[in-house]
């Protein structure tokens, strides 16, 4: 499933990027980025309450299909402008990031 319809299916805001890349490696929560890039699977669908500048280059390393930043945090101009450069997707969601992935993983038939 793409990311996009993902999204659409669960009513989390779009903030960046195209959505077209297919959520192919699960989904992925963790807020600590070193973990972050060294374990989330590629095409993955990354839940996070990060919304820095950090958080789409980590995306990038990982390869992750896109990020739903949870709580309603906010995701500051600066990321942005770093989701843009790295064809990253941004979505928010005020769920948090259990009920985020949840509500994914069961869309996504792995739940």
């Amino acid at each position: 499933m793409k990311a996009i319809e993902l999204a659409d299916a669960l009513g989390w805001d779009h903030v960046c990027g195209d959505g077209e890349r297919e959520v192919l490696g699960g989904v992925y929560c963790c807020d600590l980025l070193s973990i972050v890039m060294g374990r989330a699977p590629a095409d993955c669908l990354w839940v996070t309450v990060m919304g820095n500048v950090n958080a789409p280059a980590v995306a990038t390393l990982a390869d992750a299909s896109c990020i739903v930043v949870a709580e309603n945090m906010p995701f500051d101009d600066e990321a942005k402008a770093g989701a843009a450069k790295g064809n990253v997707t941004v979505f928010k969601t005020e769920k948090p990031v259990f009920e985020t992935a949840l509500a994914a993983a069961k869309l996504l038939g792995l739940a």
